[in-house]
């Protein structure tokens, strides 16, 4: 049974391994390993080490050069590391190989690691489905040395998944299971979209975002409820909607999956039921981490997503939050306000160029401490009643 969190497991060690190329320089790898420790950290391991190599292109043998190679290998052997984690995704060759080289040591990639985070925090019959569906994906190319019944017995990170069910590793069954899984999707979608027919006619807003950016503290705090809110990636893998009344106005509230770069194509796939819900929304409230060092990058990111599911050109409320979090000028890149207006106060923030940037109302909070969230709820409600109105141009019950 795939559980929310784990919290009696042994904490294993790791090191990460990312490559400096043309289209990646050193800071935008070093920003990237930062969320892969963060994601390591999610999944319940600590990060010893970096490694990192200029290479034109990923080595088709081993992703890093075979110095590199027997430099990690040395390290790993010294330090007794439980995993080395490479932060893009390998070829089945190249896993193979690397294998090969590291005898008994784990090897996981990004979306490895991704998908055993969504394996453990899967909650709801519908998450489990799609997860195991996107994790038989991943693993049909690369049934050699990886996921077989021996090795699913250490158990740790990236040992999470369908071998547990002492399934044969054999691709036959394994498309078998897959047909089968998407067969199963099909009829969760048939229900998911009859329940959202059955809500009748209230507008459907929802919260989208990066990773842990405080959507279900907003969830939390706008639809007063209890949704489950950690400070780590993927808290939230169920979609939950609540409805949700402000003023006289009810309206239907979704918190979804927080997006995250490099997210594996097998998990876009087989959430789409869980993404319908951005789909099908009237109004998307875009939340944005505004102390993160790269909040631009991920906005640029959900947005890009968003696209991707077909849902970029909906009306957007973009909330800033964390700005508590915010402590001095250099925390915002490129601060700059039109006033000599004291830095940092709310009033100042809104003379920045994050306000109009994006073209998109805006609004700054933070969920945490809960400050000004009054306007938000005043230019949702003004949003929402908009979207009512247009719809139903003879409902008067709003005034």
């Amino acid at each position: 049974m795939a559980k929310h969190f784990d919290t009696g497991r042994k904490q294993e060690t790791c090191v990460l391994v990312g490559i400096i190329t043309q289209k990646q320089n050193r800071e935008q790898v070093e920003e990237y390993l930062d969320e892969l420790a963060l994601l390591a950290e999610t999944a319940n391991a600590k990060t010893l080490k970096r490694f990192t190599q200029n290479l034109e292109h990923a080595d088709s043998r081993y992703f890093v050069g075979s110095g590199k190679i027997n430099e990690i290998k040395a390290y790993v052997v010294e330090h007794k590391v439980d995993i080395v984690i490479f932060d893009d995704e390998l070829s089945p060759s190249q896993l193979r190989n690397i294998e090969l080289e590291f005898n008994e040591v784990k090897i996981l990639d990004r979306n490895n690691l991704i998908l055993d985070i969504f394996a453990k925090r899967a909650r709801s019959a519908n998450a489990k489905t799609q997860v195991e569906l996107a994790q038989y994906e991943y693993l049909l190319p690369r049934l050699t040395r990886m996921w077989t019944h021996l090795q699913k017995q250490k158990g740790g990170i990236g040992m999470k998944g369908p071998g547990e069910k002492e399934i044969e590793t054999d691709r036959r069954i394994i498309r078998d299971r897959i047909a089968l899984l998407k067969e199963e999707l099909k009829s969760i979608d048939k229900q998911k979209s009859t329940q959202r027919g059955n809500r009748g006619s209230l507008v459907r807003v929802a919260l989208v975002g990066y990773t842990n950016v405080g959507k279900s503290t907003l969830m939390n705090l706008l639809s007063k409820s209890d949704v489950f809110a950690e400070n780590k990636l993927f808290a939230t893998l169920d979609t939950t909607v609540r409805k949700v009344v402000l003023g006289n106005l009810p309206f239907l509230l979704s918190d979804t999956v927080g997006f995250i770069r490099k997210l594996p194509h097998q998990l876009i796939e087989s959430f789409k039921s869980t993404l319908d819900e951005t789909r099908e929304a009237d109004l998307l409230l875009h939340v944005v981490d505004l102390s993160h060092p790269k909040f631009e990058e991920q906005l640029q990111i959900v947005h890009e997503t968003l696209a991707e599911i077909g849902s970029s050109d909906k009306p957007t409320i973009l909330v800033f939050n964390k700005i508590d979090a915010v402590k001095k000028e250099a925390d915002i890149p490129d601060y700059s306000i039109d006033t000599d207006s004291p830095p940092l106060t709310l009033e100042g923030l809104k003379l920045t160029w994050m306000a109009n940037a994006w073209g998109f109302q805006t609004v700054f909070v933070s969920a945490y401490k809960k400050e000004n969230l009054e306007e938000l709820r005043e230019v949702l409600y003004n949003k929402v009643k908009e979207i009512h109105t247009a719809r139903y141009p003879h409902d008067h019950f709003l005034y």
